[in-house]
Formats: C-alpha cells, sequence, structure tokens
C-alpha cells in the first residue's frame, strides 16, 4: 500500500517593477490572475521587504542626506558612505560593531547589517530602508488579497540577512499575517520518544528562505512567491513575530560580554 506523503508547492510571482506609491498587494493580485494561478485557502504568499518599502515610500536619495559628526567617524571606522551611515543611526536600535563595508545593528528588534538599508534593487543614488512596521504591512496586504479574492491565506513578509559564521545569506520573517510563525514542539517526542523540551520551529523564517531560491538576489523581478500545502498553522489575528530578549540570545548575550 501506498504511503501519501505531503507535499510542498511554490509558484514564483513576476511582477512588473514596483514602483514609489503602488498598490502592491493589487499588484500581485493581477499578476496572479494573468499567470493563471488562483488562491486557495491555507495559501502563504512570500513578500520580499524589499519591494514593500519601495510601495511605502522607503527609499531615499542620499544626496538629501546630511550626516552627523557621529556619521562621519562610524563612516570612516566602517568603511562606509557618512549618508548612509547617518540613515544607520536613524533606523537602529544599537550599533555594537561591524566590519570594513558593513556596522552591525540591533533593529527591530533582530541583528541587522546595516540596519537593514540595501542600495540593490533601488535605483542609481538611493538606498531602500525597511518597511516602517512590517506586521502592519502584511496585515494590509493580507486583508487587500483574501477581500478580492475570497480565500483565507497567510502573509510573510521577508528579508536576507547572514548567520553567524556561516557564507551566503538565508530567509527571515520580519513580517508575518494570519499565520503562527513560530510553533512551539515542546512536549512533543523525537523518533527514541525523548521528549522535546526547548525546539520551536521557526515556520515562517523557514518558508522565506525556501521562497527565496525562487525570488533570488539580483534582477529576477520575482518580489513574491506563492507557497501552497505549508505545514502551517493559520490564525485569524496577527502574532508579532516572538523574539529573544537580548539577555536570552545565546549569540548577542555572549558577543556583549566578550
Amino acid at each position: 500500500m501506498q504511503t501519501a506523503f505531503p507535499s510542498l508547492n511554490m509558484f514564483g510571482i513576476k511582477t512588473p517593477l514596483i514602483k514609489q506609491g503602488d498598490n502592491i498587494a493589487e499588484v500581485i493580485a493581477d499578476t496572479l490572475e494573468k499567470q493563471g494561478l488562483q488562491l486557495q485557502d491555507n495559501d502563504v504568499l512570500v513578500i520580499a521587504e524589499s519591494p514593500v518599502a519601495t510601495s511605502e515610500h522607503r527609499l531615499v536619495l542620499l544626496d538629501e542626506v546630511k550626516p552627523s559628526e557621529k556619521a562621519f567617524q562610524l563612516a570612516e571606522k566602517y568603511q562606509l558612505d557618512p549618508r548612509e551611515m547617518e540613515l544607520i543611526l536613524q533606523e537602529c536600535d544599537e550599533i555594537f560593531g561591524g566590519v570594513p563595508g558593513a556596522a552591525l545593528t540591533i533593529t527591530k528588534g533582530t541583528l541587522a547589517p546595516n540596519a537593514g538599508i540595501d542600495s540593490s534593487n533601488a535605483p542609481d543614488g538611493y538606498v531602500v530602508l525597511l518597511p516602517k512596521n512590517a506586521q502592519e504591512s502584511a496585515a494590509r496586504i493580507r486583508r487587500y488579497i483574501q477581500d478580492r479574492c475570497n480565500c483565507k491565506i497567510g502573509v510573510i513578509i521577508g528579508d536576507s540577512r547572514t548567520q553567524p559564521l556561516r557564507l551566503g545569506c538565508v530567509g527571515i520573517a520580519i513580517g508575518t499575517s494570519g499565520i503562527v510563525p513560530v510553533e512551539d514542539a515542546r512536549g512533543t517526542f523525537d523518533l527514541f520518544g525523548k521528549e522535546l523540551k526547548i525546539t520551536r520551529k521557526a515556520v515562517a523564517d523557514n518558508l522565506v528562505s525556501a521562497a527565496q531560491l525562487l525570488m533570488g538576489e539580483a534582477g529576477e523581478s520575482v518580489p513574491a512567491v506563492l507557497v501552497r500545502g505549508a505545514p502551517v498553522q493559520l490564525s485569524e489575528g496577527d502574532m508579532e513575530m516572538p523574539l529573544f530578549s537580548r539577555d536570552e540570545c545565546m549569540y548577542y548575550s555572549n558577543i556583549r560580554k566578550a
């Protein structure tokens, strides 16, 4: 007798270039229709943060930024444009180190090189900041698409980040709506009957990483991915991304003690 296993399907959504002021939810819904993709209950949309931020007028012309004395000092230390360094200071919660080309920050509660500010996928002379509130952005996009498509879905806004001592980027979720972003596996049992004591599954982060295989990091023009069949728990409300405190974080707390 053949056993049926769960299947996961992903579809890249190749849109026109997202511009400032665009309704990104409308652009994605229009593109899905043109691609012949019809949303279903329990589907999840993973959307890159850069086009979301662009649509929300989070593009900044560097020539209009006036660096402070502190920005000049840190820019020299980390070999950055002083104008970008000024934006990093404005956007981040804390700067606590860095390497040539990148200041290591805590921004919106997570580790983020250069406060998540990026010049890739931005016009010449501009940088794009993170969405002001990715959680609210995800909720707004989900409401529009659910109303238009008459189905219950989840939405994740994701970014790419490096991991300690690992080469390359992986995905993280910076805002979610309609799903449980981290599932608690404590109290379940492994293959040998041992009870799991601390394990939590980073469902939203893992889906962003998977989706980034289709999105790419350059000029692919695939700002969103439709994920179907993912083992996620949908929720009626919007759950904030759960974060460690700085003292609880194994990486951060030990870096600060060094």
